[in-house]
């Protein structure tokens, strides 16, 4: 995800030197023990580390201190503050050239697991920011809104799926504070998006991994004020919340069991599961009986219905034969083609029309895909070009793409129990230029699917904040995926 952990008005006055305010470089909210390394550089000199303070809930840490901090969170949309020791304080108005180096464990990322008790390894999130800052002390204006959209077309009993959308789809407009959590559903209702809701626990509950009281009283009545359904909750495992070893097998068990009740407690009927490891399903489901809850697996680009991995999970669900057990499906896995969306971003890191080219002639090959990637990153290095300045574009443009065939979806159909329907941009015509949604809603018609699609604009990953307004491109694809659905169900 773009948009780094400072902006233009990121700069601060601070009597102990100067402050930054930062902004989690990420779509959802991460324990303080996720952060692994900040260094900072002011106007070409590098501030020593023991020169800088990391301060959240009034309480300032070392940076050093911040991989111990696995009981602190940092909420997605909150801004703690970077202070740097300077012998003569910024002032208001001041300039300065600032590059701010981080990098983040994802904890719920996991590629290897700890051996003999130790931690195991994460996916990383490395973000490099070089600005010329002005010292203010007020955020930006967030930017007026759009709000001459047409009216929604009603549903009607004839459509076979209802529609919704995920919340993630805004992620990168909550984070940067132009929504708290109920104008963000009151701009959904606004824009006739619906009526399905889906959350990503991690990203909208400030005291997650808890559900408080009154975040059930601020959801239950924008639900009543707007007429939403709950449809998906989004649960993560933080397997490697602490730095030192991973999650037990009982720690698991606790977290999953603790996301489970918050998602009772807010009237979900589904939860999007992490993990599909036989043993601890097999603990979870009677918790899943009791709670009347359906556990959905999510099969995400770049792999499909059909991959081993996925096999394996599937195998999993035979074994254990139960009706709550089953499949979210992500229209990422089935794409014809790159988004112009990443397009628009790779050239902006600097890519040139041949090197574009190269790309999306290489993801269109069926090799796996880290040979696709590395193909990518030999082919740059051959014409001198550093991967590096593509920064996560280089891996993301093959992890978030997969061009499985549509049709695949109906080998596991009747296990379907929720769909992402992802999707980056809608051109002048309506259509989804890399996903082909007539041919996906003939698929689902056909094979009996009669549940949630639920939007899911990823575009964030790609775009900077302010390209695009996502929600009024949700709508868009609501208005596509209506025609679509009610042209498949015409009769012959």
């Amino acid at each position: 995800m773009p948009n780094g952990l400072i902006h233009a008005d990121s700069l601060r006055p601070h009597p102990d030197g100067l402050a930054l305010s930062l902004t989690l470089p990420w779509y959802r909210s991460l324990w303080l023990s996720s952060v692994s390394a900040l260094a900072l550089t002011v106007d070409g000199e590098e501030v020593a580390p023991e020169d800088l303070r990391f301060e959240l809930h009034g309480r300032s840490y070392a940076i050093d201190e911040l991989s111990d901090q696995s009981e602190t969170l940092w909420f997605l949309q909150e801004h703690p503050l970077l202070i740097a020791r300077r012998d003569v304080p910024v002032e208001r108005g001041e300039s300065h050239d600032v590059m701010l180096v981080g990098q983040l464990r994802l904890p719920y990322m996991q590629i290897v697991p700890g051996a003999d008790g130790g931690p195991g390894m994460y996916v990383p999130n490395f973000v490099r920011d070089v600005h010329t800052l002005t010292v203010t002390d007020s955020p930006a204006p967030i930017p007026a809104l759009v709000s001459d959209v047409p009216p929604a077309p009603p549903a009607t009993d004839a459509d076979p799926f209802q529609l919704g959308l995920t919340l993630y789809s805004a992620s990168a407009e909550f984070r940067a504070g132009w929504y708290d959590f109920d104008s963000l559903l009151d701009r959904v209702a606004e824009l006739g998006i619906g009526p399905g809701i889906e959350i990503v626990a991690s990203q909208m509950v400030p005291t997650y991994p808890v559900v408080s009281d009154d975040f059930v009283t601020r959801w239950r009545a924008a639900f009543d004020r707007h007429g939403f359904d709950a449809s998906s909750f989004g649960a993560n495992l933080d397997m490697g919340r602490r730095r030192d070893r991973d999650m037990t097998p009982d720690e698991e068990f606790e977290f999953s069991k603790l996301m489970f009740t918050g998602a009772k407690q807010l009237g979900f009927p589904l939860v999007r599961i992490q993990s599909a490891k036989p043993e601890l399903l097999r603990r979870l489901l009677p918790i899943a009986e009791s709670l009347e809850l359906k556990l959905a697996y999510e099969i995400h680009a770049p792999v499909g219905p059909n991959a081993e991995s996925v096999l394996k999970v599937r195998q999993t669900f035979a074994e254990l034969d139960s009706p709550l057990l089953g499949f979210v499906a992500d229209f990422s896995s089935t794409m014809h083609a790159m988004s112009p969306t990443l397009l628009r971003a790779v050239r902006r890191a600097g890519l040139d029309d041949e090197s574009v080219a190269k790309l999306q002639e290489i993801w269109a090959t069926d090799a796996t895909m880290r040979e696709r990637q590395d193909e990518f990153i030999g082919y740059l290095h051959g014409r001198d070009f550093d991967p590096g300045r593509l920064g996560s574009f280089a891996h993301l443009a093959f992890n978030m793409h997969g061009h499985v065939a549509p049709q695949e979806w109906a080998d596991i159909m009747p296990q379907i129990l929720h769909v992402h329907a992802k999707f980056y941009d809608i051109d002048e015509a309506g259509q989804e230029p890399a996903i082909d949604y007539p041919e996906l809603v003939r698929v689902f018609v056909e094979g009996g699917y009669r549940g949630y699609w639920s939007s899911e604009w990823e575009g964030h990953a790609f775009a900077e904040l302010g390209e695009v307004d996502p929600l009024v491109l949700v709508r868009r694809q609501h208005d596509l995926i209506r025609a679509s659905m009610r042209t498949a169900v015409q009769p012959a």
